[in-house]
């Protein structure tokens, strides 16, 4: 399978290709806002880097939120504007089953459960958990940073905290 995967939801712009579970190729350029400039030629430049056409696609990816609201209606609009030009399916993932994706082996390994969380400002952070397979144990939600460690469900197994949250 290669997958070309968007990330427009927080203070960066990140496109990536996998082919058969590996990266072959990724930008990722931070920047709280821009993402509408900086987006489709980063698609360009990893596609062109790989040596991949839209054609050689199997599926696109993008992140649904959490995250910023201009950036998330970017990412989106591009990814269904080229799924329906190049006739691909299109995947939404949240944002944080994408941190949490990155220590899933780790989590696997340990019988862990993932607290993915980024920085939502406020005193508050988007957050989400996820069991050692990486399935999510609730729905993305907006926890007050004093009272988040009660959102973090305690059954005895280690906990990996993953993201800027």
């Amino acid at each position: 399978m290669t997958l070309l995967a968007m990330d427009t939801g927080q203070a960066a712009c990140s496109v990536a290709l996998w082919r058969d579970g590996a990266s072959i190729a990724h930008r990722y350029t931070p920047m709280p806002k821009g993402h509408a400039a900086a987006l489709v030629p980063m698609i360009e430049d990893v596609l062109s880097e790989a040596g991949v056409g839209f054609s050689d696609l199997t599926r696109l990816a993008v992140t649904i939120g959490p995250g910023t609201f201009t950036g998330l209606r970017v990412g989106l609009a591009t990814a269904r504007g080229l799924a329906l030009a190049t006739g691909k399916p299109l995947t939404g993932v949240t944002t944080l089953e994408a941190i949490a994706w990155s220590v899933r082996d780790i989590a696997a390994d340990q019988k862990a459960v993932i607290a993915a969380a980024f920085d939502a400002r406020r005193n508050e952070a988007y957050l989400q958990t996820f069991d050692a397979l990486g399935r999510p144990l609730c729905e993305p939600k907006l926890a007050n940073l004093e009272a988040c460690s009660s959102d973090i469900p305690d059954a005895g197994n280690p906990v990996i905290c993953v993201g800027t949250g």
